[in-house]
């Protein structure tokens, strides 16, 4: 990936949140056909440096990818497209161009496949937990809502795989490269267009840098 300085996010707390906040990560390994991806949400264990995951045993990536075989997983949060009629100095100078700010995170790691019902159980019994909490409702799912015989044939369904992080990048595009007044620009135009995650994001980076400075 290409990362200049001014783009990089190396705290690892912050590339983590990214993360446990947009779980749904592309893993992308290099099997048989050549370069595939598959989507695929994803729990973090930030103690062990660890991915995990489940796929369906009908998914063919668990059989292609050998253990121990290199991968990338691709996290992705708020993005879109920032317009030069945005920034105040456009206006003035009439040198700025169109460009597209984002946050994602590149994780590099090794494969282990973990075929295994109780491996399995265990990944799916925190994700679930972990997501039917964000939902907010007042009773949320949990796996002894269902027959035991019908949980047990989904899980027979699945395979696990766990990622042995090894490297992880952060690139954070908010046009940190601009003016405080064109930052400040973009934000509110963000704001006034709908992409309030974005423009969050901007102005967070933006009140950082001006503390630092």
């Amino acid at each position: 990936m290409y990362l200049p300085p001014h783009f990089a996010e190396q705290h690892t707390e912050t590339l983590h949140h990214l993360i446990t906040e947009n779980p749904l990560g592309a893993l992308v390994v290099s099997g048989p056909d050549g370069l595939d991806a598959n989507h695929i949400p994803f729990e973090l264990d930030s103690q062990s440096g660890t991915l995990r995951a489940h796929v369906a045993r009908a998914n063919p990536v668990w059989q292609q990818v050998q253990n121990g075989a290199p991968v990338l997983v691709i996290f992705q949060a708020e993005q879109g497209y920032i317009s030069p009629n945005w920034y105040p100095s456009k206006h003035e100078t009439h040198r700025q161009v169109p460009t597209w700010n984002y946050r994602v995170v590149h994780v590099h790691g090794s494969i282990q496949i973990r075929d295994d019902e109780k491996y399995v159980r265990g990944v799916i019994g925190r994700l679930t937990r972990d997501h039917e909490r964000r939902t907010g409702d007042a009773k949320p799912w949990k796996m002894a809502d269902s027959e035991p015989a019908y949980i047990d044939g989904m899980i027979r369904s699945i395979v696990g795989i766990e990622i042995a992080i090894t490297r992880i990048t952060g690139k954070f595009k908010l046009s940190q490269n601009k003016e405080a007044r064109d930052q400040q620009g973009a934000v509110d135009a963000l704001r006034s267009h709908g992409n309030t995650a974005l423009s969050d994001a901007m102005h967070a980076s933006l009140r950082k840098a001006q503390a630092q400075s």
